[in-house]
């Protein structure tokens, strides 16, 4: 018995984790005490590492689809068909007939963030996409015009503010996003027993909400009306006030133009806040000695998306809270380097779709047109698919369409430990080691920090004899991509020459944090596995700043363009029920359903509804409703909550789990239902592609069967 430091892969926290290793398997889970930065904070997801680690429904081994069913074969044999495969479709159809999916997971480890972008070089398809256009996409859009860069992304100084603003957001449960913050909950208990106060504006009652100072029970999809009047109120009562940034900052007159017609009287009755409740928001903000704005999944997964990303930072700006010690501020992760506080700046549209004409953004198409592509016959067809740590047959809206079209591509590889309901549509699957045999460091996460720390750990158990590491797996299908075959010089495809002490992926690490602001390097980490704290976050602007002009450009034309679609919206009649989904403290996404643990208990997958919404639809609380949309139907247990809003209804994201020929055996027996067959592929957030996940009109009847 011994024990072992890692980092929980599991959620955006990175906590620290302390192993009980017996053999090559994990037999207890800890939070690290010691741990420079989550300090021995354990979520129900951390604490099952053990479980998930050694689940006997993972693949341990490749396997290829024979004669409809999956067959193990070796490595080198899946290597060779995929090569022989995607060689062949690529020669006959060209590069765009092959498309990449990248899944979530897919940064949550450290060979996803070195490799992912070689192997989508390799690609060379336009057809790609990531599961970035059904979450977050809107606000990296608003990010790159606001600053030049898409992951130059303010964070709350949770530790040193006065007040904060959440929208659309519950850390209690998922412990931030885009926001990098362990033990969120002692966080904000901490901010609220020094003096200060949150607020939460969601349509549901969440752990978050139940906390807060105040809880505002917003209409889904109308925090875009919401901060709008808050910023008119900002202009409209001269609290207007940059602070520091006052000289690095353009189109302060064009933002306060387009508020105009934004009072908290017109936009009241749409998004359910009163307007003296909007006015007193804005001014608490603006007279907090310091204080924050931060968004989350309620803001960007919606009709307008950018915009309301893009006013979360707006609101930061008018009050002087952007980039300064307790309101919003730029992490210096250290693994990048520092800017020159000016560059090319950000734009999308470079290219677009085939079939719909959606355009480009960050390089990518919106998931939602996947389907589009692989269904329409002509040039640049999708005819092949590589997904790799994703699965888009439960995630993408309208994903009843998605999961038909899979089945008539030509071929299919996954990078995925388990037979689920997206891969079992593959004709290969080639499974990465489990989290224990994985080294680990959050190129991602680390970006996001709410201090500066830097952690690296390596694996805590060695491959097994016939397991391949995440990184050559994805190298491999690199080299197949670069016609070089499945026995490409590995190093040679990540420019590594000569012999080193470190692996493939230390070295590439070791090269980033030399690099970086601190000057550290690979040792400095390995001798601190309790992780380093670099101090707290700094102001950076201008550094930070990737602009042409070397400012902040407030008033982007992309947005200013956008914002008279969002008057015309307001002014638009709403009635009828409308569907949100939620998070769980048990669930990330269709992760971890397969972990019995985490699945016992309470059902997790049900619809919230309103108790008087209840009663006038004759819904009864543990009964079954029937929710419909223009794209389809779903039956599921009804959860009587006075937490939710009026006229508002809730399922989880991620649930579905009750398709043919998955091996997930105890996801299988508590399947619940899949909220993506409700929402619509057509509807959009037309600056980002992001899907309207939130906010999707229903109709709710009581089950027919009851």
């Amino acid at each position: 018995m011994r024990t072992a430091l890692t980092t929980c892969p599991l959620c955006e926290a990175t906590c620290g984790l302390e192993l009980t290793i017996e053999g090559d398997r994990i037999t207890g889970v800890r939070g690290d005490r010691q741990d420079a930065f989550s300090g021995g904070f354990l979520c129900p997801k951390g604490a099952s590492l053990g479980a998930l680690d050694s689940d006997p429904d993972r693949l341990r081994e490749p396997v290829a689809r024979r004669g409809g069913s999956f067959e193990a074969v070796s490595w080198a044999e899946a290597f060779a068909l995929v090569d022989e495969r995607l060689s062949a479709i690529i020669g006959a159809h060209g590069r765009d007939a092959v498309a990449l999916y990248l899944g979530n997971p897919t940064v949550h480890s450290l060979a996803g963030g070195l490799y992912a972008g070689p192997l989508r070089k390799a690609a060379g398809s336009r057809n790609f996409f990531t599961a970035a256009t059904v979450d977050q996409m809107p606000r990296h859009v608003a990010s790159g015009l606001l600053y030049g860069g898409i992951f130059t992304i303010p964070v709350p100084d949770i530790d040193r503010t006065d007040f904060l603003l959440l929208l659309g957001a519950d850390p209690f449960t998922s412990n931030g996003s885009l926001w990098t913050v362990p033990d969120a909950p002692g966080r904000l208990k901490a901010l609220r027993k020094r003096g200060g106060a949150f607020v939460v504006v969601d349509p549901r009652r969440s752990r978050t909400a139940a906390a807060a100072d105040r809880h505002l029970a917003i209409v889904p999809g109308t925090d875009v009306f919401l901060l709008l009047a808050m910023v008119n109120e900002l202009f409209a009562a001269s609290l207007v006030d940059l602070k520091a940034l006052a000289g690095h900052v353009n189109g302060l007159a064009g933002v306060r133009e387009l508020s105009l017609p934004f009072t908290p009287e017109a936009v009241a009755a749409r998004c359910g806040i009163e307007a003296g409740e909007i006015r007193a928001l804005a001014h608490q903000l603006a007279a907090a000695p310091r204080a924050a704005v931060y968004g989350r999944l309620g803001t960007t997964t919606v009709e307008f998306g950018t915009v309301a990303s893009w006013l979360v930072d707006v609101l930061n700006v008018l009050t002087g809270n952007l980039d300064r010690p307790g309101g919003a501020m730029f992490p210096m992760p250290a693994h990048t380097r520092r800017g020159t506080g000016s560059g090319k700046g950000f734009t999308t549209g470079r290219w677009h779709s085939r079939v719909r004409g959606l355009p480009e953004v960050a390089g990518e198409f919106p998931v939602v047109t996947l389907a589009d592509e692989i269904e329409t016959a002509g040039p640049g067809q999708v005819r092949a698919l590589v997904t790799v740590a994703g699965n888009p047959a439960l995630s993408v809206p309208n994903s009843a369409r998605l999961d038909a079209a899979l089945s008539t591509v030509d071929f299919m590889v996954s990078v995925d430990p388990y037979l689920n309901e997206t891969t079992r549509h593959a004709d290969v699957i080639l499974p990465p080691p489990p989290p224990s045999r994985r080294a680990h460091y959050d190129l991602a996460f680390l970006s996001f920090t709410v201090r500066n720390v830097a952690k690296y750990s390596r694996a805590a158990v060695p491959l097994r004899p016939g397991e391949v590491d995440e990184g050559e797996i994805l190298l491999r299908l690199t080299g197949i991509f670069a016609g070089l075959g499945p026995d490409a010089d590995l190093d040679a495809l990540v420019g590594l020459s000569g012999e080193s002490e470190y692996s493939r992926e230390e070295r590439l690490l070791d090269a980033k944090l030399r690099s970086g602001p601190y000057g550290l390097s690979l040792a400095d980490l390995l001798d601190r596995p309790h992780g380093l704290d670099l101090g707290p976050l700094t102001s950076r602007v201008p550094e930070v700043l990737r602009t042409p002009s070397g400012r902040i450009e407030l008033c982007p034309e992309p947005i200013a363009a956008d914002v008279p679609r969002v008057l015309a919206a307001l002014r638009e009649p709403v009635d009828g029920m409308v569907l949100i989904g939620r998070r769980h403290l048990r669930s990330n996404n269709s992760w971890l359903h397969n972990v019995p643990a985490l699945v016992k208990g309470k059902q997790l997958c049900t619809l919230l509804v309103n108790p008087g919404d209840a009663e006038r639809l004759g819904l009864a609380d543990g009964g079954t409703a029937r929710v419909t949309s223009r794209v389809g139907e779903v039956e599921a247990t009804v959860e009587v909550s006075a937490d939710m809003a009026a006229g508002v209804v809730s399922l989880p994201h991620g649930w579905g789990h009750d398709r043919p020929g998955t091996r997930l055996t105890t996801a299988r027996a508590h399947p619940g239902v899949n909220v993506n067959l409700l929402t619509d592929d057509l509807a959009v957030d037309p600056l980002s592609g992001t899907a309207v996940l939130n906010g999707v009109h229903v109709r709710v009847t009581p089950s027919a069967a009851q």
